[in-house]
């Protein structure tokens, strides 16, 4: 059975979450590919979008989008994915692996797409932190509450 570790990173608060898929939670994710969204669920997430961003296998090889299926492939790269060049123009034979989910990937990344419509509401309507009360604007304004209290008349019975 496959077992995969789930990178899920927040673009909103800059923050990344890993959780551990096993057996039966796994399977939904065998044979999606680079750039599809699925829902929140699957990950233990609900409310949300997930976009799958990568991955990388057993052996440590990344995904790649360009490269069509779940296969290892030596191919030639420039500056992206898999190799960055020290030099301008520099190539190298590189071992990638294909854009599809398969039982030999151990690592998904994946970001949040999108959110549902309560916890985007529940975000915007956090209350302003209170403004910092000097000790002597305290004290007059208990004061002015004192006064207050004192000079209202008992209500008619």
């Amino acid at each position: 059975m496959a077992k995969f570790k789930v990178i899920v990173s927040d673009p909103s608060d800059k923050k990344s979450k890993a959780v551990e898929l096993e057996g039966a939670r796994a399977v939904p994710l065998i044979g999606k590919r680079i750039g599809e969204t699925i829902d929140g669920s699957v990950v233990g997430i609900s409310g949300v979008k997930l976009q799958i961003t990568g991955g990388s296998d057993k052996d440590g090889f990344p995904m790649r989008p360009d490269i069509h299926g779940g296969v290892r492939v030596s191919v030639v790269l420039s500056d992206s994915i898999g190799f960055h060049a020290g030099r301008e123009g520099e190539r190298q034979r590189k071992t990638v692996r294909g854009n599809v989910i398969t039982e030999d990937i151990v690592q998904i990344n994946a970001k949040v797409s999108e959110r549902a419509k309560k916890a985007e509401r529940r975000r915007r309507e956090k209350k302003p932190k209170a403004e910092a009360v000097t000790a002597t604007e305290a004290k007059k304004t208990e004061e002015a509450e004192r006064e207050e209290n004192q000079t209202q008349p008992e209500p008619a019975k």
